[in-house]
């Protein structure tokens, strides 16, 4: 007479708290892959906090601003600001009006240079691109120009397309830019 051994086979499903844990991951996965969507690729400039005669003439600014800035097209930018903007597909020249002034005109030997009747004085950043400020006008614009827009030599002819918002916009206080008094 044989014995016949009943065997047993352990399960193979995971216990159920081991389950809920994966079921809990993969729902922060879903959640991280659906909050990286396209609102994700939008420019993100900090945005200023002028206030005041400032904030009023970033306003009127940003109603000034073109559709088109070196041939990229604007984008919305994230948070929608009245002090910001951007345009291209990233990296994004992006314009900050009401930002404090910058340290750079602290130094005495800062240079300006007048693109379209606006005065820009720029400082190349580490990573190449070119941050050009405003310096004599009663707030500060600030537009950063990626280096895939300026390249290797510093091309910021793209600041000729902001350059009538900013003389309507923004007055100068350079006298400088002052009309030619009138002769009789």
């Amino acid at each position: 007479m044989s014995t016949v051994f009943a065997r047993t086979v352990p399960s193979v499903r995971p216990p159920r708290p081991r389950r809920r844990a994966a079921l809990s991951f993969t729902a922060v996965l879903l959640g991280a892959a659906v909050g990286c969507s396209a609102a994700d690729d939008a420019p993100r400039p900090e945005v200023p906090a002028p206030t005041g005669r400032q904030a009023a003439l970033c306003r009127a600014l940003h109603k000034e601003l073109p559709d088109e800035v070196g041939g990229l097209k604007r984008r919305a930018t994230d948070p929608v600001s009245d002090f910001t903007a951007a345009w291209g597909e990233g990296p994004w020249i992006e314009l900050r009006c009401g930002v404090p002034r910058p340290k750079i005109f602290n130094d005495v030997r800062t240079q300006a240079v007048d693109i379209d009747g606006v005065k820009w004085s720029p400082e190349r950043l580490p990573d190449g691109s070119i941050r050009c400020t405003t310096p004599l006008r009663p707030v500060y614009v600030e537009v950063t120009l990626p280096k895939k827009v300026v390249g290797d030599g510093g091309d910021m002819s793209a600041l000729v397309d902001l350059a009538a918002a900013v003389r309507k916009a923004v007055p100068s206080d350079d006298p400088d830019d002052s009309p030619a008094p009138k002769t009789p």
